[in-house]
């Protein structure tokens, strides 16, 4: 190559520097495995290293013994490896990963390349941790769309009304879940999937959506399966109740209660119906009833209640503690 030449002095401070900045460790070893120069070492290492000490002495009687096997295989069959070793570093988890290949043609050694890969192996964990959840997470919604295909089958006559009723339900959950991934799977705050619910229905001319209380912040599931319920409830009135009529006699309210002794909040619809009768989709059978007496209150561990007078629609969602947090009243 061109350029100035180093002197043999020269070139020696350069691949120190470099080690040095790269984070690299070098170990050579002879034929008996005794340690007889090192380079770059962690400060813990350091500290250990004596020339003629072997494996046991920097990295402990078990991985010193993990690794003198290996090494013997190296130095056998000639053939690279690798290893990897986690130390406790003051009250810390390290973790290194060591490229061992054999030396010299007639006098063989080892030469151990040695990095520190702990963040790098700490990223993979969370990764995989993630992929798990994602994983998980993915059945679950793949069971409630399921669940609703079912469903929105069996309480519809045609294929229009189906698709109708179908893509209504997913643009509901799937509005959910972009409030969810929005917060990175931490979930969503209660006012805010109410209005991505409200959003599509409420009219410009009836004012601010009527939502109202506590703005919890709900647990991914929570956030779903309520989304869900209220998705059942503004539907019904665009069709046939308040919404329908151009008025904005709903309130949705939320405040602090109780269940089996511990506490949770309350999440209440209340809407008069503009006509006054009892206009409704909620008939026994129906899926939307399903949904807001059994499916929810039971993926949230609560208890629901939907009265239906003439007039007047009323629905109670209780959900417990462990499916919401109050970071601040309203």
């Amino acid at each position: 190559m061109s350029g100035m030449p180093f002197t043999f002095e020269g070139k020696a401070a350069m691949m120190e520097r470099a080690l040095g900045s790269a984070g690299i460790s070098i170990l050579c070893q002879d034929a008996r495995l005794s340690i007889f120069y090192a380079e770059n070492l962690p400060p813990h290492f350091a500290a250990l290293f004596m020339p003629g000490c072997s494996d046991a002495a920097l990295f402990g009687d078990a991985h010193g013994r993990y690794l003198t096997a290996l090494k013997h295989k190296v130095l056998e069959t000639g053939i690279p490896n690798n290893a990897e070793v986690e130390i406790d570093v003051d009250g810390e988890r390290r973790t290194y990963e060591l490229k061992i290949q054999r030396t010299g043609e007639r006098v063989h050694g080892l030469l151990s390349v040695m990095t520190e890969v702990t963040e790098s192996r700490h990223r993979e964990k969370v990764l995989k941790s993630l992929l798990r959840e994602l994983s998980h997470r993915s059945k679950n919604l793949l069971a409630i769309i399921q669940g609703i295909a079912t469903q929105t089958a069996r309480n519809t006559l045609s294929l229009d009304s189906f698709l109708l009723k179908f893509r209504g339900r997913l643009q509901s959950l799937s509005n959910s879940q972009d409030l969810i991934t929005d917060s990175s799977w931490r979930g969503a705050y209660l006012f805010e999937l109410a209005e991505k619910q409200f959003a599509p229905y409420w009219p410009e001319t009836a004012g601010s959506m009527p939502i109202y209380g506590i703005n919890a912040h709900l647990t991914p599931n929570a956030a779903v399966h309520l989304g869900l319920a209220l998705h059942e409830l503004i539907v019904n009135s665009a069709s046939f109740g308040a919404i329908s009529g151009g008025a904005a006699s709903i309130t949705l309210n939320c405040r602090e209660a109780m269940i089996n002794d511990r506490k949770a909040i309350e999440v209440a619809w209340a809407e008069v119906l503009h006509d006054q009768s009892e206009v409704h989709e909620f008939s026994d059978n129906s899926f939307g009833r399903t949904v807001l007496e059994r499916v929810v209150p039971s993926s949230v561990n609560g208890k629901a209640e939907l009265n239906l007078v003439p007039g007047r629609i009323e629905y109670r969602l209780t959900i417990p503690e462990t499916e919401f947090e109050i970071f601040k009243r309203v």
